[in-house]
Order: structure tokens, then sequence, then C-alpha cells
């Protein structure tokens, strides 16, 4: 079964507010066993739009990503990130296909 991941850009609008929403989905990514995978490191954007933010979270498969949204502990966070950050996010399902060259 492929692995599931969260995939979010993000522009902070006001840090320290944001602050309260990173303290609080970690309950709800421990509780579901997400990972990052990339956490806002350094980046270029070479095509289409961007963010000032790009995280990538791995959960075990696409049930479990979706359920950790859904959970009432992200739920309570999402609710303190409204108005303190404009964001994209997507729960995409991994590929577990051939690769090139294989």
């Amino acid at each position: 079964m492929p692995k599931a991941y969260w995939v979010a850009r993000i522009d902070v609008l006001n840090a320290d507010s944001y602050r309260a929403y990173v303290a609080a989905n970690g309950e709800a990514l421990s509780k579901y066993g997400g990972r990052f995978l990339v956490r806002a490191g350094q980046f270029q954007a070479v095509e289409g739009q961007s963010r000032s933010r790009n995280i990538v979270i791995e959960f075990a498969d696409y049930a479990t990503a979706l359920a950790c949204y859904r959970s009432a502990e992200y739920q309570h966070a999402m609710a303190l990130r409204q108005g303190q950050c404009e964001s994209d996010l997507i729960i995409v399902e991994g590929y577990d296909g051939p690769q090139p060259g294989a």
C-alpha cells in the first residue's frame, strides 16, 4: 500500500500567532504517525507560483492522512491557523509503481 502525503504551501501573515498553530498541530501529527519530510527549507520556484514556506508530511497511507486532517485534534489546530496565514494544502496518495529505467 503506498504512503500518502500532505503537501502544503504557506505564507505566514502573523508569525507570533502562527506559532500557536505549529505547537497545536503536533498532537494530531503524532497521533496519526505524521512525519515531516520537508519543513520550510531552502527552495527555488522554477515554475509557477510559490509561497514562502513549503511542507511535506508523510503518512502510512491515504486513509490515515485523511483521518489526521479530519481529526478533532487537527481541526482544533487548524482553527488557530485561520487568519494567521494564507495556505494551500493537498492530500495525495504516493506512487508505488515502476520507476523510470526499471
